[in-house]
């Protein structure tokens, strides 16, 4: 792709020239021009034992800013956490990058090597580095090209590799660390995306992760910008290139200790802090990209560092294990749209087309926001209509058959009052029929509820804003059989089951060759499975949401419903509780 063609860097630096000569080499504290720091570190007495607390105590400590009292303590406590991350048996150390920046440089005072093409068209900020310092970060990205070949995109590695010269006796050292970094092979834990394909999915990751966990901001940022992807990209500049120093190398400080879930965090704090500091008039006409990074390179004049990683450790997330799921996940489905080198995300990210969609229920400003709500892996593909009362008739049946082999699907429900409302259903409708005819509820986490008309909301599965719930059911808890659709709907649509609230959930069955999904039931320790009741079907009717009631229910000529309170999405009626359907479509992705 590149060719012969030259490299574009962005240099934030007050330096003019690159060149490279041995003296870049000057020992600790050398490659950083401390009157430019923010302030001072003042030096504190270092507990002899400190080293050898365990890691939790060590992040109680990294958390609260312990080492920005000193910059001795945070140097070795740097070195020492970065030898201890597991990496693959051969990783270069500092005697290789002795012997390759001799052998790549030798002894001339201007280099000709051009910068590795992993960093086509990054941003390198240089913080508080000298001349010298910003010669030694160019010679360690040059030999980090040289030595890790498989690295073809890396946007955030520029500004690691500066922050750890900032604390690094010498260039070896630093080479050492951040080589330790990048060959980490830790179980669901990773560093440093090395590929444009690692990237994209880490971006849609964290774009997943705001429309859950800052909802309002979500919207903000889906009603004033055409594309929520593109301002989302930016989520790792916020990070190391936007943020002052002092912010970024706290930042830093628990990342070493955390992984990158710690950077989602941060992010998301961001994130939720820009929300409250601006509102819906003041954006219009503004590059909403823009705003935000101006916001974030001044976020002293909103928020202290340590009032934001308060806030960032206040987001509960789901385990690393479920955040390396929905990466993966992420990252198939780019890989199924045939991304996997550096190419623009904008011909892929395929919004709903304003001027061509065409819906009976909704108009296309109102799906482009529901579609601002599914899963970023999802919205890479444009909305398919599989079926319409209006075009297929009022039969269930036929419903199933038009929606079976799609996954997932999105459901709207037009009342004849007037109210719409709907759901993101993200199994195959199929799946009702693993364990025959009468089987129970299946689907994950990922499932969520919606109203359009009057009003536009969403009601996401409870375990999502509390995911501290899973955590009390001890694993010997047995499960007990799912009820059948049939029993569910054998009243009335206006009934009230009496039995709603002890009913349970059987763990969804595994199907070989796929990737786990997202926010699976199995991989949470439930206090009730009536708060994991997410889909269900049987010839009798479909039900969405279960416990203390149904989120939706629609009979088998799908055109009487009722919608309660349910415990699966601790949501109020989307409509006027008993309801006639007007209209009903289903909506699949077009990934073919």
């Amino acid at each position: 792709m590149f060719g012969s063609s030259p490299v574009t860097v962005v240099i934030t630096s007050e330096a003019d020239t690159w060149d490279i000569d041995d003296s870049s080499c000057l020992g600790c504290g050398q490659f950083v021009d401390w009157d430019r720091m923010p302030d001072l570190e003042q030096q504190a007495n270092i507990p002899r034992d400190i080293l050898t607390k365990p890691k939790r105590e060590l992040k109680k400590l990294a958390r609260e800013g312990y080492w920005a009292t000193s910059r001795a303590l945070r140097a070795q406590v740097y070195h020492q956490l970065i030898q201890q991350v597991a990496c693959r048996l051969v990783t270069p150390d500092a005697l290789v990058y002795t012997d390759v920046a001799s052998r790549l440089f030798g002894k001339q005072s201007v280099s000709s090597h051009p910068l590795p093409d992993f960093l086509e068209g990054c941003s390198m900020p240089t913080y508080c580095l000298t001349l010298e310092g910003v010669m030694a970060l160019k010679k360690i990205l040059i030999c980090i090209g040289n030595l890790f070949p498989d690295i073809t995109y890396s946007p955030i590695l520029p500004s690691l590799v500066a922050l750890l010269l900032h604390y690094s006796e010498e260039e070896a050292q630093c080479f050492e660390n951040i080589s330790r970094l990048i060959a980490s092979n830790t179980t669901h834990t990773s560093y440093i995306d090395q590929s444009f394909l690692a990237h994209q999915a880490s971006c849609m990751t964290f774009g997943d992760l705001a429309n859950k966990h800052c909802p309002a901001a979500h919207r903000l940022i889906a009603s004033a910008s055409e594309n929520v992807f593109e301002v989302y990209s930016e989520w790792l500049s916020w990070l190391f290139h936007d943020l002052p120093f002092n912010y970024a190398i706290r930042i830093f400080d628990v990342y070493l200790l955390e992984g990158q879930k710690v950077l989602y965090r941060i992010a998301l704090a961001l994130l939720k802090q820009y929300r409250l500091s601006v509102t819906s008039t003041e954006l219009e006409g503004i590059d909403i990209k823009t705003d935000l990074q101006a916001f974030v390179q001044n976020i002293g004049e909103h928020v202290t560092v340590d009032k934001l990683l308060e806030r960032a450790f206040g987001i509960r997330l789901f385990s690393r294990k479920e955040i390396w799921l929905l990466q993966m996940a992420n990252r198939k489905a780019l890989m199924e749209r045939g991304m996997t080198m550096v190419q623009s995300r904008q011909s892929f990210h395929l919004a709903v087309d304003m001027q061509n969609f065409s819906s009976s229920i909704v108009t296309a400003q109102e799906m482009r926001i529901i579609w601002s709500w599914i899963p970023e892996r999802f919205s890479l593909f444009p909305p398919l209509l599989l079926f319409s009362t209006s075009e297929d008739g009022c039969s269930l049946q036929r419903f199933y058959s038009c929606c079976e082999g799609y996954e997932p699907t999105v459901l709207l429900i037009k009342t004849t009052e007037g109210e719409v409302c709907g759901a993101f259903l993200s199994s195959d409708w199929s799946e009702r029929r693993k364990s025959g005819a009468t089987s129970g509820f299946f689907g994950t986490g990922e499932c969520f509820v919606f109203t359009v008309r009057p009003e536009m909301e969403r009601y996401e599965w409870v375990f999502i804003k509390k995911p501290e719930l899973a955590k009390a059911v001890p694993r010997s808890r047995q499960r007990s059989p799912s009820p059948s659709p049939a029993s569910l709907l054998g009243s009335s649509p206006g009934g009230q089951g009496t039995s709603s609230n002890r009913l349970t959930v059987p763990a969804p069955q595994r199907t070989k060759g796929r990737l786990s999904p997202f926010l699976a039931v199995r991989h949470f320790l439930l206090p009730s499975q009536t708060a994991s009741m997410f889909m269900a079907g049987s010839r009798e009717g479909i039900i969405i949401g279960g416990g203390g009631g149904r989120a939706l229910a629609l009979d088998t000529e799908l055109l009487w419903g009722r919608t309660e309170h349910c415990e699966t999405f601790d949501n109020p009626p989307l409509c006027q509780e008993n309801f006639k359907v007007q209209l009903l479509e289903a909506w699949g992705f077009q990934n073919t």
